[in-house]
């Protein structure tokens, strides 16, 4: 079982056909995938599984802080199962894949007390970017 299943469970959701395999798409390492990509992948194993199906699922998960949702500019939101270990993302500006990255350190150790203006800080979510092998090899 995924460990995003076992936190579900955990929880007390109430597992239907539907929620599993949209829990089970998303399990996996670096997974990032945007609504529709889960809603694809989730029809190869749940034909009938519907997109406001799979939409409100991963609203669910959301809230539930058990996925989170990321955006990187301007393209579609994706989901991330790593929920539990606090980590940044690596993106690529060509391809748009999207890599968890564990730096060293404490970013929020980084922020001076003048700098954060009176705010009681809760989070930080850094967004590294660049080129992925592929595409750093394709723009040489």
């Amino acid at each position: 079982m995924s460990d995003l299943l076992e936190r579900l469970r955990g929880r007390g959701w109430r597992m239907t056909a539907q929620r599993r395999v949209v829990a089970e798409v998303l399990d996996g390492e670096h997974v990032h995938l945007t609504a529709d990509e889960v809603h694809a992948r989730a029809v190869d194993r749940l034909p009938e599984i519907s997109r406001a199906t799979v939409y409100n699922t991963l609203g669910e998960m959301v809230s539930l802080g058990e996925v989170l949702e990321v955006s990187t500019d301007r393209r579609a939101k994706r989901y991330d199962p790593n929920a539990r270990r606090p980590h940044h993302h690596l993106v690529c500006a060509g391809c748009g894949a999207i890599r968890d990255v564990h730096p060293a350190g404490n970013p929020l150790a980084d922020l001076p007390a003048e700098e954060r203006f009176g705010f009681t800080v809760s989070g930080v979510e850094v967004t590294y970017r660049g080129l992925c092998p592929d595409c750093a090899a394709t723009a040489a």
